[in-house]
């Protein structure tokens, strides 16, 4: 059974079987620690302008000052709406070190969805970049948002390229739409506007005021997907946060050791920083003193290539998708992966087929691994060492316990198919302001139930069968059918739909909508406008279908499961 630890015997040597948070007293001291250690050291590269760890640090506390002048209280919600660049980083520890809680956003939401966000987790700061102004400017007077830190591009670029950034950016690219903020706002809530380098400017000239926040502390609030429709703020505390990032740093250790020293470590953080998979990697990267290669736009394959060609890199986290774009790429052969020491897959379920021919043209092993925004990214993986690609989940990093379960939450026996249940010192405390969802969530053991039903075999390896809820996995990101519905059964002409994921080559799963429009003169071109109009590029449905009625229980419940196995298109 489980509770034996049978994994332990897959550990590549010199990994523990537990990490002790507690060596910090609080997350704040973390950074102190890290920053001070790390001070000479590179921490990241972006478009080829270096920052340090000193930089990072100074202007990580001088931000931390700042918002503390505003006069918040302890532990109040501070949002980050910023792709990958450096200022990303020094807001999420500038927040943390003052006493507050960092509430990450997806900087490619719509209206609605900024608006749910910053509503749900009562926000009252947003740092942003100006080019996603346009979207907070429609919603903003809806939220509870007092301040607003706006940043361009190149704020943290150095001076004169930094300024050609912002004007290239502006005014060349058009890449920031226009905006205006609006003047619906109580007279007890005045919005307040300052700019990223006027706020580190006074905030250097205060010091950072004890807070009092310890390990019990909630870190973050880190939305994911529910299946009510709505997501949920998956509270990860300072706890959480530190073990999760000593979690990462012993089980990649025994592959980064030939590097060397440790600042010599290049890790591409092309997956977004916002989505937890990369976030626990940048603290993987301030732990350890290594320094991170920033991509704001990984999309542009042809620029990534680029950004990879220009130093060693060694280690490369991605989703399925991503692989297979840089794979298909005519410069991708260009590419030296002589020094890739880790090929980490994650996010979505990694393909045999995208596994083999990454193996094959770069001589790296893809490493997969599982986990959940409420885990902090981390679960299980695969040995680092492995030099087959294994179609598993792996074993639970260290401190963690995987159990299979029943709906009754028995662990079932060994090759037997249950719920995929974990527990660890890196599981969430909770769903933010969900009472009912906690006490569905946890076993009365104290293991989170994932929704993901799996078998463990003999050997402690986990693979993963199907999901036991309704999400859809795009590109590594989920998405719920219920919200999905509640948003088009807006739409004018549509009388019901679903939607259900379907298998995609190119992305893991993309969406299916059916719709039964009671206007017989709706077409698939007006509802697809309404969904980009509405939906984050990710949810927005590839294949939408009309139909004249759609199947239901006796209750009137639409069942998805028929239209899944149903093969009329």
């Amino acid at each position: 059974m489980a509770d034996k630890k049978i994994w332990f015997q897959h550990y590549p040597p010199g990994v523990p079987h537990e990490v002790n948070p507690e060596q910090y007293p609080s997350l704040p001291a973390f950074f102190d620690e890290c920053f001070a250690r790390h001070a000479r050291h590179p921490f990241s590269v972006c478009m080829e302008q270096w920052m340090s760890f000193a930089e990072v640090d100074a202007r990580s506390k001088a931000l931390a000052a700042w918002l503390q002048s505003l006069g918040l209280a302890p532990g109040e919600r501070v949002a980050i709406m910023l792709p990958n660049v450096p200022q990303f980083t020094i807001s999420m520890t500038g927040v943390l070190r003052g006493g507050f809680t960092c509430v990450n956003v997806n900087p490619l939401y719509t209206p609605r969805e900024l608006e749910h966000q910053l509503n749900d987790s009562g926000a009252t700061v947003i740092v942003i970049l100006e080019n996603f102004c346009a979207t907070l400017a429609q919603v903003v007077h809806k939220t509870a948002i007092q301040h607003i830190v706006v940043t361009q591009m190149g704020d943290e670029l150095g001076a004169l390229f930094g300024r050609w950034i912002n004007f290239a950016v502006k005014h060349l690219a058009k890449m920031v739409p226009k905006y205006a903020w609006q003047n619906e706002f109580p007279p007890h809530r005045p919005l307040t506007l300052h700019r990223w380098k006027a706020a580190l400017g006074f905030g250097r000239t205060l010091k950072v005021k004890p807070h009092g926040t310890h390990l019990d502390s909630i870190a973050f609030l880190q939305y994911t997907g529910g299946t009510t429709g709505l997501s949920k703020g998956a509270m990860l505390s300072q706890r959480n946060i530190i073990a999760a990032t000593l979690q990462a740093e012993a089980w990649f250790s025994p592959a980064l050791t030939r590097i060397g020293d440790p600042s010599n470590i290049n890790s591409v953080a092309a997956l977004p920083l916002y989505h937890i998979f990369a976030l626990t990697l940048c603290l993987l990267a301030i732990r350890q003193g290594s320094h991170m290669t920033l991509v704001p736009n990984p999309r542009d394959i042809g620029q990534f290539i680029k950004v990879l060609k220009k130093r060693p890199f060694h280690l490369l986290p991605a989703v399925n998708t991503l692989f297979n774009a840089l794979m298909a790429h005519p410069e991708f052969k260009t590419i030296d992966f002589s020094q890739l020491c880790v090929s980490q897959a994650g996010g979505m379920a990694a393909a045999e087929g995208t596994a083999k021919q990454w193996q094959a043209l770069t001589g790296s092993t893809m490493i997969e691994g599982w986990g959940m925004s409420e885990t902090c990214a981390i679960g299980t993986n695969n040995p680092v060492n492995n030099t087959v690609f294994t179609g598993s989940i792996g074993v639970p990093l260290p401190s963690i316990d995987i159990a299979i379960k029943n709906d009754a939450g028995d662990e079932v026996a060994i090759g037997q198919t249950g719920e995929v249940c974990i527990r660890g010192p890196n599981v969430m405390v909770g769903y933010y302001q969900q009472p009912e969802e906690n006490q569905k969530s946890f076993t009365a053991d104290g293991y989170l139930r994932t929704g993901d039903i799996g078998v463990m075999d003999e050997q402690g390896m986990t693979r993963l069968i199907d999901r036991k809820k309704d999400m859809i996995l795009v590109s590594g990101f989920n998405v719920f059918p219920n919200e999905l519905e509640q948003v088009v059964s807006m739409c004018p002409g549509v009388l019901e739909c679903a939607a259900i994921g379907v298998p995609d080559a190119s992305q893991g799963e993309s969406i299916k909508l059916f719709v039964v429009p009671k206007d017989p003169q709706l077409t698939v071109a007006q509802v697809q406008q309404y969904c980009r109009e509405n939906l984050t590029g990710y949810k927005q449905p590839k294949h939408i279908v009309f139909r004249d009625q759609l199947p239901k229980t006796n209750v009137g419940k639409i069942l998805r499961r028929e239209l899944r196995d149903d093969p009329a298109p």
